[in-house]
Parts: C-alpha cells; sequence; structure tokens
C-alpha cells in the first residue's frame, strides 16, 4: 500500500517532466520560456573576420589613440593580433612600414614614451634598475633612453622615500621591527630596483628618525 500512494504522489511531477521533454522536443520555442537558465540554447559567436592592410592600420591607430606606446609594443600588438585573426592580403603584414609612419606622424616617439614611463615609475616609489627593467621591455634603445635614465638617477632618492612612506617603512613604521622582518623589507626594497645602500639607510632607521640626501 505505501508503494502504492509513494508513485501516486509522484505521479504530477513525472507527467510534467514528460511535458517539458516533449515541448523541447517539439517547440523549442515556448519550451525554453520555461527552461532553467543553463538548458537555454547559447547564440553562436560571431566568427573572427581575418586582417588585411586596411584593417590593420585601423588596428593601430585604435591602439595608439588608447595607449601611450613605443615602436616595440605596437609592433609586438599587431604581430599578435596577426597570428589571432589570420591574414587574407596577397601582400605581406606591412607592419614595420607601418610603424615608421607613425613615427614620422608624431603617434609614436620612443623617447618621450621612456621618460613619461621613468617619471611615472618614480612617482609610485620605482627604483633606477626597475625603469631600466620597464624601458627594456618596451625595446627603447639606449639612445632613446637616455634622458629617462637621467630623470630616474636624479629622483632615487624621492623614489626611495616615496616607496618608504607607501610602505611604512624604516622612520615611517609605526614601530621597531625585529630582524626578520627589516629583512624582507630590504628584499621589497631591491625588488622595487632600489640599489642595497640607498635601500638599508630606509629600512634600519629608527622610527621618526630624519634621514637626509647623499651623493
Amino acid at each position: 500500500m505505501e508503494q502504492i500512494v509513494f508513485s501516486t504522489l509522484r505521479l504530477p511531477a513525472f507527467n510534467k517532466v514528460l511535458d517539458n521533454l516533449w515541448r523541447l522536443n517539439f517547440d523549442p520555442t515556448v519550451a525554453q520560456k520555461g527552461q532553467p537558465r543553463h538548458l537555454k540554447a547559447k547564440p553562436l559567436k560571431n566568427s573572427v573576420k581575418t586582417l588585411d592592410q586596411k584593417s590593420l592600420h585601423q588596428l593601430a591607430i585604435r591602439y595608439v589613440e588608447r595607449y601611450a606606446t613605443s615602436r616595440k609594443k605596437l609592433a609586438d600588438y599587431l604581430h599578435r593580433r596577426i597570428r589571432e585573426r589570420q591574414w587574407q592580403d596577397e601582400d605581406p603584414p606591412a607592419v614595420e612600414q607601418l610603424i615608421e609612419r607613425f613615427v614620422a606622424q608624431g603617434y609614436i616617439d620612443d623617447a618621450l614614451y621612456a621618460q613619461n614611463k621613468a617619471s611615472a615609475l618614480v612617482r609610485r616609489g620605482y627604483g633606477t634598475r626597475r625603469v631600466s627593467h620597464a624601458l627594456y621591455q618596451a625595446g627603447i634603445s639606449e639612445a632613446d633612453g637616455r634622458r629617462a635614465f637621467q630623470i630616474s638617477e636624479e629622483n632615487k632618492w624621492v623614489a626611495a622615500e616615496k616607496f618608504a612612506r607607501k610602505r611604512k617603512i624604516g622612520p615611517y613604521a609605526e614601530g621597531e621591527q625585529d630582524p626578520d622582518k627589516c629583512r624582507k623589507q630590504l628584499q621589497a626594497f631591491l625588488r622595487a630596483g632600489h640599489d642595497f645602500d640607498l635601500a638599508s639607510r630606509f629600512v634600519f632607521a629608527k622610527p621618526g628618525e630624519q634621514i637626509t640626501f647623499e651623493d
């Protein structure tokens, strides 16, 4: 008797499942309205369009409009998009010619990019080695990076003080730091691109101690 009552109680639910299955097979437009989200058919994505010289130029224009960039960074971006979307023109991609045109038009200036990058990193508390690494990644030549290196070197004290203040290190700490904490702070200073002597002066300074710049 118990088994019969149980089957009778579940019968409406079973009928509802059959009804949903029937609607899914024969009336998908109606069935989709009542389906859970995970059962709804997903629309097909549009196929990725291939590139030609015109669309490559448009990509480059949009990139330099949105980002400050260098020759190398723009070249890397365009080559990556060509690999992703493939090339359909009979002639090979004129990436280098396009970049040279942008340089002539003033859209790309590696020296100016390097100076702005160095200034931005100094304001964030990064040292000369970190600036040098960033310019290397951007493909900046020695000639174009000369003034940027000067900016970093001339402001290394400002950058170190900024870093110490942000991290509450040395004179900006709230209290005495144990040796293990000082060691970790020194490593952080070095990772930020500062030299060992300058980093040590801040890390091992007492809270509230006045530190003056020395050449």
